[in-house]
């Protein structure tokens, strides 16, 4: 129970601790050996006596070394960090396709297999990374979460199990009643209305400052599909639709570095996967300052970094949908893109029933299904070429679900995206980057990049150039390639370049 990770340093943890340092917040919890109870280091607390703390990485590795989550201080709200970012990229592979659901229907396993590693070196990794085992990591997240919607909601507790990931309500019951000593339903302090309204669930993410939610919003707001996306200025919403059912979720700054979700879903048991997608969206678990210490040792960058503190790797909602926006965009404008995207999902997509729809949500994005058996090119919105290359990755979704997911590394994701009808390098990077968040995903053959690092004479590196320089900013080439393009004046991150996409056009052809 008091083993602590060899590399942590336990006193720093322990003077961050004393002053409540809100940057080692996320990135290490303390066990009190004395009451049994891990803790934020911002927890209001009295701090506990030096040698009575152990300290380590992630809340799953307290609750296996036999702790329960303190009720002050709220561990499941601390920013989801996770020391492996940046280390290990099987770990965050891992870790994305656990947030998935891929333990809670399969083994530990099976989900090595998917990442190419042996189910004895996955555990070894995620001791050494987290100091707990997939399935701890899994579990802790399933409990933390029922934790958040017991203080953050008034659903029932049948309610907030099923929200939560738990395969029955007496597992639930018996999860906290062996974590917290007490039932679930002792931990709801307050019953004042805290859902949302209208079957809605409204809870609150927590990143880490500083977070361009001004650059967030304009990019997604440049790329938003008619009828399936609204954003203003302060707000984000979308149409889901998962597992047969379909509804809305809207995102919007809370203030104290929060983002307050109100997901309106029939299907509780979806929560997990629909949080999951909005943290990847909008790039909650980034740690900036991590970043931009790396990054700002390139003297260009460096000042990129400084005019734009925060800026995050927008993520994709669903990986067919950025398939097809990028296949669309291919030697055509953003806006052009957009235009065409939402004349496919009024015409293949499905309507959003009248008691979910809201202002400017009317349909969800066509499935794979649908588009795969559409006569896409009859309809003249597009070359005959670029319909077939979007009907063929539709097929290809439609054959394997898990075609967008994560894979054993960046090189054999991109050898794989490449290998779809119409994908080329830069389309493959760009989905990398996107969907898979692939954080050292970089597109060196984006004409947009180069520009950015034009010489005073307008001289612009070759790809092979840009390549090579790029190697130091390993592994955060995603955020180096969006501080690149936000820098650009003559376009929109990402930057609208024709000469980049041809190749990825003549593979559509």
């Amino acid at each position: 129970m008091d083993i602590a990770p060899l590399d942590l340093d336990q006193d720093a943890c322990y003077r961050a601790v004393l002053t409540r340092d809100a940057r080692w917040d996320g990135r290490i919890f303390g066990c009190v050996k004395t009451t049994g109870i891990y803790c934020r280091p911002v927890c209001p607390a009295r701090p506990p006596k030096r040698e009575n703390m152990t300290f380590h990485p992630t809340a799953a590795a307290c609750e296996e070394a036999g702790y329960r989550a303190c009720l002050r201080c709220r561990p499941e709200t601390a920013p989801d960090m996770g020391a492996w970012r940046g280390s290990s990229g099987t770990v965050s592979r891992a870790l994305a396709l656990i947030e998935q659901g891929a333990l809670d229907a399969g083994d530990v396993e099976t989900l090595a297999g998917r990442l190419g590693v042996g189910e004895r070196q996955l555990r070894r990794l995620f001791r050494q990374h987290l100091g707990a085992s997939p399935v701890g990591v899994a579990q802790t997240r399933r409990v933390l979460l029922a934790k958040q919607l017991i203080h953050e909601t008034d659903l029932s507790m049948t309610q907030v199990a099923l929200a939560a990931g738990f395969g029955s309500v007496r597992r639930f019951n018996e999860t906290f009643q062996r974590l917290y000593d007490r039932p679930p339903l002792a931990l709801r302090r307050r019953a004042a209305a805290r859902d949302g309204g209208q079957g809605g669930v409204t809870l609150m993410l927590r990143y880490r400052p500083p977070y361009d939610w001004d650059g967030m919003v304009a990019f997604l707001a440049a790329r938003a599909i008619a009828g399936v996306e609204v954003v203003t200025e302060g707000r984000y919403a979308r149409t889901i639709a998962l597992d047969g059912a379909m509804g809305t979720v809207a995102v919007s700054p809370a203030g104290g570095d929060r983002l307050a979700v109100t997901v309106r879903f029939p299907k509780l048991t979806a929560l997990p996967s629909i949080l999951s997608r909005v943290r990847r969206v909008f790039d909650l678990t980034a740690d900036p300052e991590t970043i931009a210490a790396h990054l700002s040792r390139d003297p260009d960058l460096a000042r990129m970094v400084a005019a734009r503190p925060g800026l995050r790797a927008p993520g994709a909602w669903d990986g067919l949908e950025l398939g097809v926006r990028a296949i669309l965009g291919q030697q055509i404008t953003v806006p052009a893109a957009v235009r065409l995207a939402g004349r496919l999902t009024a015409e293949y997509g499905e309507a959003l029933p009248a008691d979910r729809a809201e202002e400017g949500l009317t349909h969800a994005f066509p499935s794979a299904e649908r588009l795969a058996d559409a006569d896409i090119a009859s309809h003249g919105l597009m070359p005959g070429a670029r319909a077939r290359a979007i009907s063929g990755l539709a097929a290809a979704v439609a054959a394997d679900p898990d075609l967008f997911g994560p894979r054993a590394s960046l090189e054999e994701a991109v050898a794989a995206l490449r290998a779809l009808p119409g994908i080329g390098d830069w389309t493959a990077q760009y989905i990398a980057m996107r969907q898979l968040r692939e954080p050292d995903a970089f597109p060196a053959a984006d004409v947009g990049l180069m520009r950015a690092l034009a010489d005073a004479d307008g001289v612009r590196p070759t790809p092979a150039q840009l390549l090579a320089r790029a190697e130091a900013w390993r592994p955060w080439r995603a955020y180096a390639a969006l501080h690149l393009w936000a820098s650009d004046p003559q376009a929109p991150a990402p930057a609208k370049v024709k000469a980049t996409r041809k190749a990825d056009a003549r593979a559509a052809a």
